[in-house]
């Protein structure tokens, strides 16, 4: 399968604003913005940016849900592509997956006992064992966020891997627009019961049970699908694998079109006001994470693709996105130790610094994957193919 430029551009910024999100966080956490200053034209404006600043600035954490919206869609695509050429060995595809995710997740806890420059908030202790294995949602209070919080995202991502086989097949069996509003009703329903009815620790719904998370995987899924299967009518028509191709080429171009050209981003933009409303009630919070990622994944989908023609940006940022996963893993405990260390700053000072200081984590997590994969693959004997 032919590897989309845009999407890795999309995962660069998602996994980029998300780094982001965590440096404001920690540099403004007791910052309290000067008042609005309507004096004079220059200084309205500069008061509007800066209001403007600060809450997009504290919208970086729905960028997670757009990077499950994203996760779906490519982890569908590929086992598509690959399913079309016989019968999918789950077993081997299993071990693909977790030989992919497991190694540069251990690597990232030695990184975080053994590197300087690192925020250690907690003791090392006894639950690093459930932490080394991803089960992080055992005793979810204590063990959900333990060391560096973000890695709360591999415990709900390899739930959704040990059901995917399932999604995957009512997907292809059922449909997309069947597949996704089971599932989201699913997702929804489980987040009404553990929100409203039964309520839980907010860690559950937040991705320690990850069906609670299903809605924006299976949007992705969904998503992945419409990309990849040719225009209905032209399927049927077909009478070759030439013309199919040419079917399923024209369909993937309208869905970047309306992703990559401007129509995606306006909606999200539009969109991003009534899906932040959802925060006002406990009813409408059973959406919200869904509508917040959805707009915030239409947002930079779009941006990527004004990104994509820009050459060189668009290769620096497409870089990021395809090692996003040991930026992700490290990036955390870094931009902690030094958000403390240079709070308070002036915005544009804090800006400079950022962008810094994410060139120096993303060149380490990409050293850092590169050399595990690397490693991984020397070390184990040649995975056989996951499908026969």
């Amino acid at each position: 399968m032919k590897r989309l430029q845009w999407i890795d551009i999309s995962k660069g910024l998602a996994i980029l604003f998300v780094v982001y999100f965590h440096f404001f966080r920690t540099v403004f956490e007791h910052y309290q913005p000067p008042p609005s200053d309507w004096s004079g034209l220059l200084s309205g404006a500069m008061s509007i940016l800066r209001a403007a600043w600060w809450q997009v600035s504290g919208l970086g954490f729905h960028a997670v849900g757009a990077f499950i919206i994203l996760s779906g869609w490519t982890l569908m695509q590929s086992t598509m592509a690959r399913a079309e050429t016989g019968n999918v060995a789950w077993g081997k595809w299993y071990c693909a997956r977790f030989v992919r995710l497991y190694p540069m997740y251990w690597v990232a806890h030695l990184v975080y006992l053994l590197s300087p420059f690192i925020a250690r908030l907690e003791p090392v202790d006894e639950r690093i064992v459930l932490s080394l294995l991803g089960l992080r949602f055992i005793d979810i209070s204590m063990n959900f966020m333990y060391l560096n919080a973000a890695w709360w995202y591999f415990a709900m991502l390899i739930q959704f891997y040990l059901i995917f086989p399932l999604l995957f097949w009512a997907a292809r069996r059922f449909g997309a627009w069947i597949f996704l509003f089971v599932a989201c009703t699913l997702g929804f329903v489980v987040r009404y019961l553990l929100l409203d009815v039964y309520p839980v620790h907010g860690l559950w719904t937040l991705g320690g049970f990850a069906i609670c998370r299903l809605p924006e995987f299976a949007l992705g899924m969904a998503l992945g699908m419409w990309h990849a299967r040719p225009v209905p009518s032209e399927r049927s028509e077909s009478n070759g694998s030439t013309r199919l191709r040419d079917a399923t080429a024209r369909q993937a171009s309208r869905a970047e079109w309306l992703l990559l050209r401007g129509p995606g981003l306006v909606a999200g933009l539009i969109l991003y006001p009534l899906a932040l409303k959802l925060y006002d009630n406990g009813i409408a919070y059973v959406f919200c994470d869904f509508g917040t990622g959805a707009c915030c994944f239409l947002a930079i989908v779009g941006i990527a693709g004004l990104i994509s023609r820009i050459g060189g940006l668009a290769r620096v940022v497409g870089l990021v996105g395809i090692y996003s996963y040991g930026l992700y893993l490290i990036h955390q405990p870094y931009v902690i130790w030094l958000g403390l260390k240079i709070r308070p700053q002036p915005i544009m000072i804090f800006i400079l610094i950022f962008v810094i200081t994410a060139a120096v984590l993303s060149t380490w997590g990409l050293v850092l994957e590169k050399t595990t994969n690397a490693l991984v693959t020397k070390l184990l004997p040649a995975r056989k193919s996951a499908f026969v």
